[in-house]
């Protein structure tokens, strides 16, 4: 059988980027995943409970059409992933629908460019793509495999922030000494994760770019970046673009800090278990029925 003859299912998973000091340019997979089924051979649908367009305008659709033409498919669409949380929802949606169409019609592309163009940045779609722990240098992507005792909680806010809003906020330019500061940042916390210690981890967490001059836009998320040490956890990141704070936890603590943490944001958040993801998309053959 030709691959792809009956459809394709995707699953792709979604990210949290820039990991503190690693603005644009670090992101990790998390076990929060898209799922996407396109059959071949049935009259155009989009198929999904989210509140998403369902028709062309659909971003999985919209990504597909630049490989192949989406006549004659069906996409069904199941995602686990928060739409506006800073969780790379949109990465996934244009990864999914990038794999789906290169899978189908056999064109080869080069995914992870075409996929960057889309979204205006690399950072989330090489996590989505490739797993684990990504830093981006250009087109080139490093990869780095989650430490097995990293785990991860999510504080997800229920008011959504623009990702406009959350990129008009940042300076156009910055003190030379919070550069520094980042850069010493960025390469600690790189160390901690090759290596493997957690308080080389905790203590590359801290940022000075693109967090500060974020945190009126969602202040409680900013204020929990301050109290995450005094709730048991090694630190905390706003994710993306935000309001979602990722809590970074050592396995064992996670009961712990979860259990504060709900505590501390009930009323204006959620609180979700997401481990770091070592699997990055696949994409499989459908046969037909």
């Amino acid at each position: 059988m030709t691959a792809g003859a009956g459809g394709c299912r995707v699953r792709v998973p979604g990210s949290t980027a820039n990991l503190g000091p690693g603005l644009d340019v670090m992101a990790a997979a998390l076990s929060l995943w898209l799922e996407l089924e396109v059959t071949a051979g049935e009259a155009f649908a989009v198929d999904t409970e989210l509140d998403v367009p369902h028709d062309r305008d659909n971003l999985v659709v919209r990504a597909f059409e630049r490989l192949a033409p989406a006549d004659g498919h069906r996409f069904r669409i199941v995602s686990q992933i928060p739409m506006s949380g800073g969780l790379g929802s949109s990465a996934t949606a244009i990864v999914a629908g990038l794999l789906a169409a290169d899978h189908l019609s056999g064109t080869g592309a080069d995914i992870q460019a075409l996929a960057t163009e889309l979204e205006g940045h690399p950072d989330n779609i090489a996590a989505s793509l490739r797993g684990g722990i990504v830093i981006c240098e250009g087109p080139r992507v490093h990869r780095l495999e989650p430490p097995a005792w990293l785990s991860a909680l999510l504080v997800v806010p229920g008011d959504a922030v623009l990702t406009a809003d959350a990129r008009a906020a940042l300076p156009v330019a910055v003190p030379l000494a919070d550069a520094v500061f980042n850069v010493a940042s960025a390469a600690t916390l790189t160390l901690g994760l090759a290596r493997g210690d957690w308080s080389l981890v905790a203590a590359g967490l801290r940022d000075r770019l693109h967090q500060p001059p974020r945190a009126r836009l969602y202040p409680r998320s900013a204020a929990l970046l301050a109290r995450a040490g005094e709730l048991g956890a090694l630190g905390a990141t706003i994710s993306g673009a935000g309001p979602t704070v990722l809590v970074w936890c050592r396995g064992e603590s996670v009961g712990a800090v979860r259990e504060r943490l709900v505590a501390e944001v009930e009323g204006w958040a959620i609180v979700v278990e997401a481990a770091f993801a070592s699997a990055g998309a696949v994409v499989e053959d459908q046969a037909l029925a």
